[in-house]
């Protein structure tokens, strides 16, 4: 109808030029056309035809990240930013939140990714890692790739997850951008780097689609606090408090800060980011050693300041790296050492239980050698802040955040050695300013239907988040269907926040929760073995749909407690080994198992 009323309008195009106009529309559907009306408005306004990109050609590039930390959402941000500034149309996302089905459709495709625990893709990769690897994944002849990988060369399996994706999209016909960028815990230079060679490496690409490139990213859609990692909020100390008892062979603390007028939110399930200084007792005992002067002016980055201050602050001094312990092998000349850091696994185990202090005073250096202050500052790692689950909902504690600090503590060839950031946090007095920044954790949030059942699995400071989901309940006015599972050394000395977990069980709040205190009997008992000894019931809850999480330790714990769960489903699910696995796996992908662990 309304092209019958177009050819008998007085209008500026020729008789031929309306058959064309009629001949074009009619194959079009509703949305091409809305499309087409679009472009035409525009080119009148710019009063010249714009370039038509065609639907093959690389319009947008698509950043994704799969990020455990944050650290990969980081530097995807700040690629996407350049991008945008540049003038290119740009998709940025969460592996985690990016269609799979769409990867077939892209061209440029620009990946960070980091490597979780053992060479295992973080949360928000999984699904994608996964299906790279089936046989679902389809050709990809027409992409044009870059990844840059996240690591720590502490592990044996550095930058795993992104020589995986790396190698599948190259083995599926994509074509890379540039050779794979490997980037250790002090990344910031080579992330960088990689920023201007790629953005350079797609513009040929950009400019050979002929494509209008308009902003589209999606930064906004992050809900990113004002403060971050790189920006962090100077926030105070109210309390930090000792909540196991004088018995007790270890020290774990309360600590609740605030956060003022700074804006900072956060969801349960989240963590605090928090930047610490080096004990000033330990960078005193290092500059003694090594018969350097604290008040020599060094230079960090772009920063003058003292070697003392430098090493209080910017310098990392409780973790050892690998590069550091050969590099102190060879000026120390101790066959040792120089055999020790040949040894993947032995170097791995030496940093586990040595710090820097410890590495100068076993191995000194070598008659014949001399350790400068720029020369002690290019061998230390810069300092990186730790991330600590947050053990407390803002919907209780308001403008506070509350944290579950173990002081991490050891005695070593007769020195007392502790973590930097526990050490900091637990003798930090009333007022201590701390820079801090949200992190969030969208791989570890209550369900959204709240009257979903909840199973929590927590030993030790692993009770956090747990902390934090059941305030978050409460204010929600949520009662019941929920249950923890708790562990420790002994009852009277460990059981953390006791008065609180009896207060919500008494109120209804909390279902039920079971403890398992490992050294209170002659035989050693973990939750591990009270989810074996509860199977019944848990299964019974699984199959009414609850969620379960766990927090804590990766190394051990979450694997002991991976495996009750399997033995469960076998036992009392009557599943075989490998449909257990693929249960466990269905929930994970459904959300229904989530993990939260270090």
């Amino acid at each position: 109808m309304l092209l019958k009323e177009l050819s008998s309008l007085a209008s500026p195009l020729s008789q031929g030029q309306v058959d064309k106009l009629k001949q074009l529309t009619s194959e079009l559907s509703a949305v091409q056309l809305a499309w087409v009306s679009g472009y035409l408005a525009a080119t009148a306004n710019v009063g010249q035809l714009a370039p038509v990109a065609d639907a093959q050609t690389a319009q947008t590039v698509t950043i994704l990240y799969g990020s455990q930390t944050g650290n990969g959402r980081g530097i995807a941000k700040a690629l996407a930013d350049k991008a945008k500034a540049q003038g290119y149309a740009v998709n940025l996302a969460s592996m985690g939140e990016y269609n799979v089905r769409q990867l077939k459709q892209e061209t440029l495709l620009l990946l960070v990714v980091s490597t979780h625990g053992e060479g295992e893709a973080p949360d928000d990769a999984i699904e994608l890692h996964k299906f790279l690897a089936s046989k679902r994944a389809p050709k990809l002849d027409n992409l044009h790739y870059s990844v840059l990988a996240l690591g720590d060369s502490s592990y044996e399996f550095f930058c795993q997850t992104g020589k995986d994706f790396d190698a599948r999209l190259a083995a599926l016909g994509a074509k890379s951008l540039l050779p794979l960028v490997e980037c250790d815990v002090d990344y910031e230079v080579a992330a960088g780097q990689w920023h201007a060679d790629v953005l350079e490496a797609v513009k040929p690409l950009i400019q050979t689609s002929s494509a209008t490139v308009v902003s589209i990213g999606t930064a906004k859609a992050l809900g990113e606090n004002e403060f971050t990692k790189q920006n962090p909020y100077s926030a105070e100390v109210l309390v930090s408090q000792k909540i196991t008892g004088r018995g007790s062979d270890r020290d774990v603390r309360h600590v609740e800060i605030d956060l003022g007028d700074s804006g900072l939110s956060y969801q349960a399930g989240d963590a605090l980011g928090v930047w610490f200084s080096n004990d000033e007792a330990l960078v005193e005992e290092i500059l003694t050693a090594l018969s350097l002067s604290g008040d020599e002016q060094v230079v960090v980055g772009t920063e003058s300041l003292t070697l003392k201050q430098a090493l209080v602050d910017k310098k990392e001094l409780t973790q050892l790296y690998p590069g550091l312990v050969k590099a102190w092998a060879e000026l120390s000349g101790s066959a040792e050492l120089l055999a020790l850091s040949e040894d993947k696994e032995q170097v791995r185990q030496f940093i586990l239980k040595h710090q820097l202090a410890d590495l100068v005073t076993l191995y000194p250096l070598a008659s014949s050698a001399a350790v400068t202050a720029a020369k002690l500052l290019e061998l230390l790692r810069p300092l990186t802040p730790r991330l600590y689950s947050i053990a407390s909902s803002q919907s209780e504690v308001e403008t506070e955040v509350h944290l579950t600090v173990a002081l991490v503590e050891d005695e070593r060839h007769g020195a007392a050695r502790f973590g930097g950031a526990s050490h900091f946090l637990a003798s930090a007095q009333e007022g201590t300013q701390v820079k801090v920044y949200v992190e969030p954790n969208k791989h570890f949030r209550l369900p959204e239907n709240p009257e979903t059942p909840v199973i929590m699995i927590g030993p030790g400071t692993g009770v956090a988040p747990f902390r934090a989901f059941m305030q978050e309940r409460v204010a929600q006015g949520i009662q019941g269907d929920s249950w923890l599972f708790f562990g420790n050394p002994h009852f009277e000395q460990d059981f953390l926040y006791q008065t609180e977990w009896q207060q919500y069980l008494k109120n209804g709040d909390l279902s039920r929760i079971d403890v398992a205190f490992s050294r209170d009997q002659a035989h050693k008992i973990y939750v591990q073995h009270r989810i074996k000894e509860q199977g019944q019931a848990l299964w019974q809850w699984l199959q009414n749909g609850a969620h379960i999480y766990i927090c804590g330790d990766a190394e051990r714990m979450a694997k002991d407690v991976h495996q009750a769960l399997i033995e469960v489903a076998v036992e009392v699910g009557g599943l075989n080994s490998e449909a257990a696995e693929a249960y466990f796996e269905t929930l994970r992908s459904d959300k229904r198992y989530q993990k939260d662990v270090y």
